[in-house]
């Protein structure tokens, strides 16, 4: 049943036993209160007093003979994913051989664009044995490149194209030249697109004084700069890579870029046209190339007749052997698969 209120001027019931008053004394707890200036509580441990040496790496925290040393700092392992560099390979000892197949002869090679990608390239994979072979010419063939062990069954080496994208005449000669070896040669696939390719035409232009050598921070695109024209190699996959190439370089340079194809020229007077229209200055081309792959005559002809400066191929740009390494894992990875 419930209490009825108290009424006006009635005394409010009590708790049993009597509240502290202000000014008294408190009530004692169970264990005195530490006092101000009074020893502290011991702990498990005496805690170490003032002037006391500290405890040193590696050795004795204390004349105690039963401490234990401080840890060591361990070195700082780089997590995997969109951070770690995709070029770094770690490849078993007995991986296949990474033979790059060149367009061209070694003869004409004289700016030793084989040689420096395989030198990245082989950075990047650590312990595999890389090889340099020529599609044209007696001298280091593809040919010679291609022995493998008839007892192994595993593939014994891969071939990588030095080609940003399909290249008819480079391509018809890779599969003639391994097509005796069966299963023991993989061919894996052109380097193009990939975003290091628009580093390396970004680090290009720049070279030639055509661009700003630092990645631009703004999100908008600039009117009144110098734009660029992509030039690709001739073909329908190579126009795409170089469409791909020029929506990332647009974006590092903040400037207008069009793609362009060599096999078609209207496509770049309409990337000119275009180029016009959108207020920029007088164009600047980009060879999304290497360089083996098409005569320099043909860049210099097009340069003078557009009276528009040309940056230099790709060539042995770092990227280049990256993306030769990057190809190489990807043709060992589509290997576990099939095996697994």
């Amino acid at each position: 049943m419930r209490q009825p209120l108290p009424k006006r001027g009635e005394p409010l019931a009590q708790r049993s036993g009597e509240l502290p008053q202000r000014g008294g004394p408190a009530t004692p707890a169970d264990g005195e209160l530490p006092r101000r200036g009074g020893p502290a509580t011991p702990a498990d441990g005496e805690l170490p007093q003032r002037g006391a040496p500290l405890p040193q790496r590696g050795g004795a925290a204390s004349d105690s003979q039963d401490s234990a040393p401080l840890p060591r700092r361990t070195g700082r392992t780089r997590p995997a994913g969109r951070h770690r560099s995709p070029h770094r390979l770690s490849v078993a000892s007995g991986a296949p051989a990474l033979v790059i197949a060149v367009p061209g002869s070694i003869e004409a090679d004289t700016e030793g664009i084989a040689a420096a990608v395989a030198a990245t390239a082989s950075a990047s994979c650590p312990g595999v044995d890389v090889r340099v072979g020529y599609l044209e010419g007696t001298t280091d063939p593809l040919s010679g490149c291609l022995e493998v062990s008839a007892d192994s069954e595993q593939p014994g080496c891969v071939v990588v194209p030095l080609l940003l994208s399909p290249n008819a005449r480079a391509d018809a000669a890779v599969s003639r030249l391994t097509a005796g070896a069966g299963e023991q040669v993989i061919v894996a696939a052109h380097l193009a697109p990939h975003p290091l390719v628009a580093e390396g035409l970004h680090a290009r232009l720049a070279e030639a004084g055509l661009v700003r050598h630092a990645r631009s921070s703004g999100l908008s695109i600039s009117t009144g700069g110098r734009g660029v024209i992509v030039l690709s190699d001739v073909g329908e996959e190579a126009a795409n890579a170089a469409a791909v190439a020029a929506v990332l370089l647009a974006s590092r340079l903040s400037v207008p870029v069009m793609p362009a194809s060599l096999g078609e020229p209207a496509s770049i007077a309409d990337a000119v046209t275009r180029l016009d229209m959108s207020g920029a200055a007088s164009p600047a081309l980009a060879p999304c190339l290497i360089g083996p792959e098409v005569p320099s005559h043909v860049l210099e002809s097009l340069s003078t007749a557009l009276g528009a400066p040309i940056a230099s191929p790709l060539g042995a740009h770092q990227a280049v052997g990256q993306l030769v390494a990057i190809r190489y894992g990807a043709a060992l990875a589509r290997m576990s698969v099939a095996a697994g």
